[in-house]
């Protein structure tokens, strides 16, 4: 067994496949109420990460950070997941997608989110690599629109969902610059419509992959990018080639396996235990048992121990910490 790494190491040991001291871990969460201030939100990801020390840090806002300041308005409602509530959604006729404008990254709630990310920066100072989560164009028009509405336009209105989509675009194009400048070492990039149960295959190459390839181009310079692809049902083939170092998605829940995913992809996999059914509602054995099944599937080879989403935030400690003793190399 090789001697003890450090996260940057393990992690680059693990995407390339060779052995490592011990399988490496990432589980995330959301911090509801705390995500509403940028120094509350760092303050309560230090807390999490110098409870377990997990191999990156996923930065998990409200999935409204980047929308907040074209109107949407949203709400704590005690979600057990941790996400906040949309309540008031901006964009209602299709000529409303022509009324964005770019944001600009260093004001409003985005200038937050970089105020989060510098204090992550300074208190970790090299130790662990952080990842800022990013919603994909798609994923963003959903919680401008709301989902039925969304879909309503995709297909009846196209040019204006394309016009609306080509702003979200360039304003997470001038957020990800923002990045690249602060230093981060990558994005999560969440993917919510790759679903056969949402959209057609042709449907989402247009609206969802043409753009997701533009975000993840721009990305390319970052070392550590996750490609999530949330759901069930899910277009893996559309996805599986994306430009990225790791893929997670609910591999509890829908095809592919780990063991078929790593057969189809140069990049690693993370995941290997259900959010709900294990991590918040089982035992510490069940964490460990799972964990195991995932650990033997993969060979422990470019594969990261995680779940396919946000741990719930009624996850028991226990089973958090039976989760990071799983990893250990016997």
């Amino acid at each position: 067994m090789p001697p003890a790494l450090n996260h940057y190491t393990r992690l680059e040991r693990c995407l390339s496949g060779e052995d490592v001291d011990r399988i490496p871990i990432a589980l995330w969460r959301h911090f509801p109420v705390d995500d509403q201030h940028p120094e509350h939100l760092a303050k309560a990801i230090i807390h999490f990460q110098s409870t377990y020390d997990f191999d990156f840090i996923k930065v998990t806002p409200a999935s409204s950070y980047c929308l907040r300041d074209w109107g949407v308005i949203d709400q704590w409602k005690g979600d057990p997941e941790g996400t906040r509530a949309y309540i008031h959604h901006p964009i209602v006729h299709p000529e409303d997608w022509l009324k964005l404008t770019p944001l600009n990254p260093h004001q409003g709630v985005l200038g937050d989110m970089l105020i989060t990310l510098r204090i992550l920066k300074h208190h970790f100072a090299g130790q662990v690599p952080i990842l800022q989560t990013i919603f994909s164009p798609l994923a963003q028009a959903k919680n401008l629109a709301g989902e039925e509405r969304l879909i309503l336009h995709l297909r009846t209105a196209p040019d204006a969902l394309h016009a609306g989509l080509q702003r979200i675009t360039e304003s997470t194009l001038a957020f990800i610059e923002t990045l690249k400048d602060l230093g981060i070492d990558g994005i999560f990039y969440a993917i919510q419509h790759a679903r056969y149960d949402t959209l057609s295959s042709s449907e989402f190459s247009e609206f969802g992959r043409a753009y997701d390839l533009k975000i993840l181009e721009a990305a390319r310079g970052f070392w550590l990018n996750v490609g999530h692809i949330h759901g069930e049902h899910i277009m893996f083939p559309q996805v599986c080639d994306y430009p990225v170092q790791i893929l997670n998605w609910h591999d509890r829940q829908t095809t592919p396996s780990l063991r078929e995913a790593l057969t189809k992809v140069p990049a690693a996999v993370c995941g290997g235990l259900s959010q709900w059914t294990t991590m918040a509602l089982g035992s510490p054995e069940d964490v460990q048992r799972e964990a195991q099944q995932a650990i033997q599937e993969t060979q422990g080879r470019r594969f990261i121990l995680g779940t396919g989403c946000v741990l719930p935030i009624i996850t028991p400690h226990g089973n958090i910490h039976a989760a990071c003793q799983a990893t250990i190399l016997v």
